[in-house]
């Protein structure tokens, strides 16, 4: 049952980093280099995630415009409003920069790896979700935090030009260097999957440990209770309901193929810590970004816990 549970080891590589931050934050100056040591791993992730796309499958994988355009749809439009709805919801019964944490989920890219992973094991169209879940990520870069500061209550959130930049100097930068420097790392990325693969969930966690030792600090278990989190986990829910049943339905409705319909689920429905725990990191303070991006986390857990029983049912029908 266990194994069931948690099939994805990285669902119990993020509770290990939630913990180890819950019991021993990093603080003061310490913070400081931990900060330092977050951006060179994100700088790292995207580096590899530049590696490993090969130029001729994004070339390719255009060209399935109506795939690819009901996904970023999907991900941009359909989840963007559903957590903007879950936020006002939500809004008098969770602490506020909690509520926005549903606001920041919804606005966030799919995952690359694991949508790719599952839609593999489901027998999808892999090709077209590593494509759908790249083009989404790159643009989610500059969308997200635009789209964020666009559809939250004035005042909460802001984002800078400065910010802009430094999103595009930590995430887009050592992307395009990866994908100029394929010809001589991405061989050893091929050959080393499995260690580049953990490269990458370290990488994640690291960000994650940094962001959620500022929350921790500034006193988050003080405010999110167990009523808190059971309200969260209810508004949470929803938003998978909307989020997997709404990729499957729609993929339904446009009468995809059923390769492309499993691409349009796992792309369409998963949400990027990735992605989320850097841009949490650039928008808000320490204190913020820790408390804005726990809905993220429980999501992004929930829907690794959700999506390997579903894709090894997929692959059985």
């Amino acid at each position: 049952m266990f194994a069931r549970i948690f099939a994805d080891r990285f669902v119990l590589l993020l509770l290990a980093t939630i913990l180890l931050a819950s019991f021993i934050p990093v603080r003061g100056q310490a913070a400081e280099v931990a900060s330092l040591i977050s951006l060179a791993a994100i700088f790292l992730l995207f580096f590899l995630n530049g590696v490993r796309l090969p130029r001729h499958e994004v070339v390719s994988g255009v060209r399935n415009w109506q795939l690819q355009g009901a996904i970023f749809l999907f991900v941009f439009g359909v989840m963007s409003a559903a957590g903007l709805a879950m936020s006002h919801i939500f809004d008098n019964i969770l602490p506020p920069i909690l509520a926005l944490g549903l606001l920041f989920t919804g606005i966030l890219p799919s995952t690359v790896q694991s949508a790719a992973a599952y839609c593999a094991l489901a027998r999808g169209n892999v090709a077209a979700s590593v494509v759908a879940a790249a083009l989404v990520n790159l643009i989610g870069v500059v969308l997200s935090p635009l789209l964020f500061a666009l559809l939250a209550h004035e005042g909460e959130a802001t984002v800078s030009g400065q910010a802009v930049g430094r999103i595009a100097l930590i995430l887009l930068l050592p992307f395009a260097l990866g994908q100029m420097a394929q010809r001589w790392c991405k061989p050893w990325v091929d050959a080393h999957k499995d260690l580049a693969t953990w490269m990458d969930r370290i990488s994640i966690a690291i960000a994650v440990y940094v962001a959620f030792s500022g929350a921790v600090v500034a006193g988050i278990w003080s405010i999110v209770r167990g009523v808190e989190l059971a309200w969260l986990a209810l508004a949470v829910s929803c938003m998978l309901l909307i989020g997997f049943g709404g990729a499957w339905s729609l993929g339904g409705v446009m009468k995809l193929p059923r390769g492309d319909r499993i691409t349009m689920l796992f792309s369409g429905g998963q949400k990027s810590i990735a992605i989320g725990a850097p841009l949490a990191a650039t928008i808000f303070p320490p204190a913020i970004a820790g408390m804005v991006l726990l809905p993220t986390l429980i999501y992004h857990m929930a829907q690794l816990i959700l999506s390997a029983p579903l894709a090894q049912h997929l692959a059985r029908d």
